[in-house]
């Protein structure tokens, strides 16, 4: 993998998935969306529990959250968001580093409106009818048509 990245938990994530940048957060695709345009919001500084973020970085990460999920509703064509943090394993979070879910929603994109959360629950395991995790390509060409509403040009300092 070329070029500049992030480390994201245990993960590093490369700089071509990512479409925003703020002083102290990053806005990203998902490697493998619950809906289309599940996107997610993380901040710089790698931080395994919500409680453990500064408010300068609590404010930070909401305000690009808001601008984000915005932009994302507007271009899916949603109708609704559904906005998700799982702060600790309980609560379903895998990756070690606090991040925000945003999931722009319709009617009808599942079969009961809190079904979302279920599927937010599973969507990054190894299992059910679509195993298939996206490519770094097909992420980066998802991030490549978000970035330009905001001109973002991302570097990994």
């Amino acid at each position: 993998m070329a070029g500049p990245s992030f480390k994201f938990g245990q993960h590093v994530l490369q700089a071509s998935c990512v479409f925003f940048k703020s002083r102290l957060s990053i806005g990203f695709v998902n490697r493998k969306p619950v809906v289309p345009g599940h996107v997610l919001v993380s901040p710089l500084r790698v931080v395994e529990r919500f409680g453990e973020l500064s408010s300068e970085e609590v404010a930070d990460l909401f305000m690009a959250t808001q601008t984000i999920s915005g932009v994302v509703e507007k271009h899916f064509q949603g109708t609704s968001l559904t906005i998700a943090i799982q702060d600790g394993p309980e609560a379903g979070q895998t990756v070690k580093h606090v991040h925000v879910h945003i999931l722009p929603r319709r009617s009808g994109d599942f079969p009961q409106n809190d079904d979302v959360y279920e599927a937010l629950a599973k969507h990054d395991k190894e299992m059910g009818e679509d195993p298939r995790w996206r490519t770094e390509e097909e992420m980066a060409e998802e991030a490549s048509v978000l970035a330009k509403y905001f001109n973002c040009q991302v570097d990994s300092s």
